[in-house]
């Protein structure tokens, strides 16, 4: 993907000199002066704006005072005359990051600035983005030894060229997440950012910011304009996992950037046109969240294009033993000890067990294993399971919805129907008792 930069001069030759340069390498787009770029900016989202100092109406450094503001995290490169090095520093103060001084003595000159802006800015937003990601706990490329995760990685190849929206289902823990890198690694947005986005960890009104931004006095905290995910994903993708988790009304707001690919920050009034490529992700059965009104219908079709189910693990155990030893090079090595083998009794238990959560439940149970082994080889009675786990029988299972469903009663008739105290009494989300509630076709007040 091309980056897009905006370049801003009053001089006609002078923008043709910086298009002619770029334009080979980048989507170039010109504003003959400040006050336009800076309309240009209000509409739209840039990866670098290239501006002259000296302008009628706005000048450079008005420009770069009016982003600060208004794109804080754009990137700005000032070109300045000669003798004009104080109008430079300056810039450099207000957050530009680079300037040139003109005249400029060749093209390279300018693309090995560009291009030095433009990796600096990338090597950031990819060190931010990706403080909270679980990718290293997970292998680089999936491992596929089943011929179902073959058969799956084979749909995740074709689709991933195109520009289609991919609904990733599946059990929690099965790698949905994984899946998503993979098409990601091999689209050609792969040289753009991946965005994860858990909808179930965060609340419905911070998920609005979380994925739009917000203008700066949008509410109380907002101190300073943000971007969102979606205008971080801006040429890349976004991942949202347990988009089902999402609130309805919210839904609607994400199905108009769906379809158009533009929105509003919260609290403000210019439309941002991205290009980003979504992949969603959910453990539950859409269909009956739609029959439950809890999610919108439209906003399923617009996800399906094209699903991709996640088998789980117990139902491609060829896949289980070389995750096993991934696992256990890649925390041997964060703990900082040689890699120990498994045991044949190990093997044993661990192709054995039905890993009622998949692939997470592996490495935390290998994780446990390297702990508490104190020898060359892990044996099995390091892990916690000793055989076949009650967890993973249907009939366990059914017990401990029951259980579940006796508490959840109990508590909302001790709370004469009031949902909000019921679930402050159980410690569950309101969002969670609702979504139960519903389950067991219970109608009643807030």
């Amino acid at each position: 993907m091309k980056s897009i930069i905006l370049i801003a001069d009053d001089e006609p030759g002078q923008r043709q000199f910086v298009s002619g340069s770029l334009s080979r390498e980048h989507e170039i787009v010109t504003a003959a002066n400040g006050l336009e770029a800076s309309q240009l900016l209000s509409h739209r989202s840039f990866d670098l704006v290239i501006t002259d100092e000296r302008m009628p109406g706005m000048s450079g450094i008005e420009l770069i005072r009016w982003m600060r503001e208004n794109s804080p995290e754009t990137p700005v490169i000032m070109l300045t005359a000669y003798g004009s090095v104080e109008t430079a520093v300056e810039a450099i103060k207000l957050g530009a990051e680079e300037y040139l001084i003109k005249p400029l003595k060749s093209p390279e000159e300018l693309r090995i600035v560009v291009e030095k802006v433009l990796r600096r800015r990338a090597l950031l937003d990819r060190s931010l983005l990706h403080q909270q990601e679980t990718e290293a706990a997970f292998p680089q490329d999936v491992i596929a030894e089943s011929e179902r995760m073959k058969r799956i990685l084979r749909l995740a190849d074709q689709v991933a060229q195109q520009p289609s929206t991919v609904l990733l289902t599946g059990e929690s823990g099965t790698g949905k997440e994984v899946v998503a890198r993979f098409i990601h690694r091999r689209s050609l947005r792969r040289d753009k950012a991946f965005v994860a986005v858990n909808c179930a960890a965060i609340t419905e009104t911070l998920l609005e910011s979380e994925l739009f931004g917000h203008e700066k006095g949008a509410f109380t905290g907002a101190t300073q304009t943000r971007r969102g995910r979606f205008e971080l994903a801006n040429g890349g993708t976004l991942f949202l996992d347990e988009v089902a988790e999402m609130g309805v009304n919210l839904q609607a707001k994400f199905l108009r950037v769906l379809q158009e690919q533009k929105f509003e920050r919260i609290g403000g009034d210019r439309t941002i046109t991205v290009d980003v490529r979504v992949i969603a992700a959910t453990n539950k059965e859409l269909t009956e969240a739609i029959a439950n009104n809890s999610f919108r219908e439209d906003l399923y079709y617009r996800l399906n294009v094209f699903p991709i189910h996640i088998t789980p693990l117990r139902e491609r155990r060829e896949d289980i033993l070389p995750l096993a030893e991934f696992f256990i090079r890649n925390l041997s090595t964060r703990m900082g000890r040689p890699a120990p083998s498994l045991a044949p009794e190990a093997r044993e238990l661990l192709h054995g067990h039905d890993w009622p959560g998949n692939v997470r439940e592996l490495a935390n149970a290998l994780e446990r294993a390297l702990i508490v082994s104190q020898s060359g080889e892990i044996e099995k009675e390091d892990f916690p399971m000793k055989g076949e786990s009650a967890e993973s029988t249907p009939a366990h299972q059914g017990l401990l919805a029951q259980i579940e469903r006796t508490a959840i009663l109990e508590s909302l008739s001790r709370n004469k129907g009031d949902r909000r105290a019921t679930s402050e009494e159980l410690g569950i989300s309101l969002r969670t008792l609702q979504y139960r509630l519903k389950e067991y076709g219970i109608v009643g007040r807030e």
